[in-house]
């Protein structure tokens, strides 16, 4: 004789009711590695400084020297007017300039594996910034004649 009075137990609902633990790690490890492998493979590349500057480089960024020189170690080492790694160029801006329009002398540094001679800062060329024109000129290969820059 069966007892009628015995709930009969309801099946589980959702997306996790047939889902064992070692399935769901798995889920989630298809996930997090190819985005981490993303992440690290954009972070090489170079594209993650560019999408980052592209986004918090704005107008009032070329009167703020620090988010300038940024801009600009970015834009000199992604154009090709050095082969030097960003971390290795050294900005000096010229304080005697009016606020407007700037010199910034672009040098390499002779520190930890940078690859000038040690104890020399030797200069690579010269940038002048007009801020109210947004135009940065550089005397790259023709020293005291300044162009556009890449």
């Amino acid at each position: 004789m069966t007892d009628t009075n015995t709930p009969t137990p309801k099946p589980k609902r959702g997306p996790f009711a047939q889902r064992t633990l070692r399935q769901h790690v798995l889920r989630r490890l298809a996930l997090v590695l190819p985005l981490t492998l993303l992440m690290i493979v954009l972070a090489k590349s170079g594209i993650l400084e560019r999408l980052v500057d592209r986004y918090t480089f704005s107008a009032q960024s070329w009167y703020d020297d620090t988010a300038l020189i940024q801009h600009l170690r970015l834009k000199v080492t992604q154009n090709g007017m050095t082969h030097d790694r960003p971390d290795c160029l050294l900005f000096v801006v010229n304080g005697n300039d009016q606020p407007t329009a700037s010199r910034i002398d672009v040098m390499e540094k002779s520190t930890g594996t940078c690859p000038a001679p040690k104890g020399e800062l030797p200069k690579l060329f010269t940038l002048k910034v007009d801020r109210m024109n947004r135009i940065v000129l550089s005397d790259q290969g023709s020293p005291g004649q300044f162009h556009p820059i890449p």
